[in-house]
């Protein structure tokens, strides 16, 4: 499969938005106006969508509207990139709704997000062949001021195709979550220091390649085994240049992230691919000696890959994150110091 990369934004192009997932609710719609209003200061158009401003029972609106807007702005030419508020719950309703196959004759466009959006980057890079942007949400780049590894998803925005993105891994991670409610201007709380490690307890440099898939373990690993997310044929179609999975868990247990992994194991995601990246996660440590942790869920599964395999990589739900590119050949150097990953649009 050729993967597409879709033209950079421009000053005065038209930035659709809906909510494919989750909407927002009327006490944050000050933050999501703070962010509207940055894409206006960029000088992009916005549109706004019907399914975005409100949330009844998780979502937006009706799978059939929300299928029926995200449809529509995927394919009006005018529309140069979609930016979702945030992700949720229930964007896997959409997924039977969504002719990914026409998607795959049509010129790509940004989507970009997180969490539940990575349910829909998944077939747009299998299926499509769009390059889709696994990054920060809309609302997170309201935040004033823009912390340096968040506002590094302009770079991938709004760079000429052919150029190489280059992210350090960050200084700081942040533990205890702002509140949109209190300060709509919030940025992130970065205390905690970062520091990526080797599965494998060494702390040698190394240093890996391959193109990138991957999301949010949450989602993406309800559609293992459908045609919505063939990894394995994704696989055997860039054999030539590797692939580097990648993943986070928002909320999974230990145990279930365990069967989890062990499930994904089976699907044969964890076979031929060229690396590994882990995201921080974000449920709540455990303390008791005697319980699974979430390293033990990683070790038990995955300590036997005779590959690369990074854990606590700036991914995901504990900011900050990586603007990672679904679909980009990307060139991870590791480093006890600090690590560097380079994508190629």
């Amino acid at each position: 499969m050729h993967i597409r990369f879709p033209p950079k934004l421009v000053a005065g192009d038209l930035i659709a938005i809906t909510a494919p997932s989750t909407g927002v609710p009327a006490a944050l719609h000050p933050r999501l106006d703070l962010a509207i209003k940055m894409l206006e200061q960029k000088g992009f158009r916005v549109i706004e969508g019907n399914c975005l401003r409100a949330v009844y029972k998780n979502k937006s609106a009706d799978k059939i509207l929300r299928a029926a807007e995200l449809t529509r702005f995927l394919t009006d030419p005018e529309v140069k990139a979609i930016l979702p508020p945030w992700g949720g719950e229930l964007a896997m309703e959409l997924l039977e709704l969504i002719d990914f196959e026409a998607l795959a004759k049509i010129e790509p466009k940004w989507f970009s997000g997180f969490s539940d959006l990575s349910t829909l980057h998944i077939p747009m890079t299998t299926i499509s062949g769009w390059a889709t942007l696994h990054g920060p949400n809309l609302m997170e780049l309201a935040a004033q001021p823009l912390d340096a590894m968040t506002h590094k998803i302009w770079d991938v925005l709004t760079s000429d195709r052919e150029m190489v993105i280059t992210q350090q891994s960050s200084s700081f991670y942040q533990k205890l979550e702002n509140d949109w409610l209190k300060d709509s201007k919030a940025g992130l709380n970065l205390t905690e220091p970062t520091q990526w490690k080797r599965l494998d307890g060494k702390n040698d440099s190394i240093e890996f390649k391959g193109r990138l898939i991957g999301g949010c373990l949450e989602t993406i690993s309800r559609l293992a085994g459908t045609t919505f997310a063939n990894l394995p044929l994704f696989y055997q179609q860039h054999t030539k240049d590797g692939v580097i999975l990648y993943f986070e868990s928002s909320e999974l247990k230990p145990c279930e992230l365990t069967r989890t992994l062990l499930s994904l194991k089976m699907h044969g995601w964890f076979d031929h691919i060229s690396g590994l990246l882990i995201g921080r996660n974000m449920a709540t440590e455990i303390t008791d000696p005697t319980q699974q942790t979430a390293f033990d869920a990683i070790h038990s599964v995955l300590s036997d890959l005779n590959i690369p395999v990074l854990y606590d990589v700036d991914i995901g739900h504990v900011p900050p994150q990586l603007s990672l590119v679904n679909g980009a050949i990307a060139h991870i150097e590791f480093n006890q110091s600090g690590s560097t990953i380079h994508q190629y649009l």
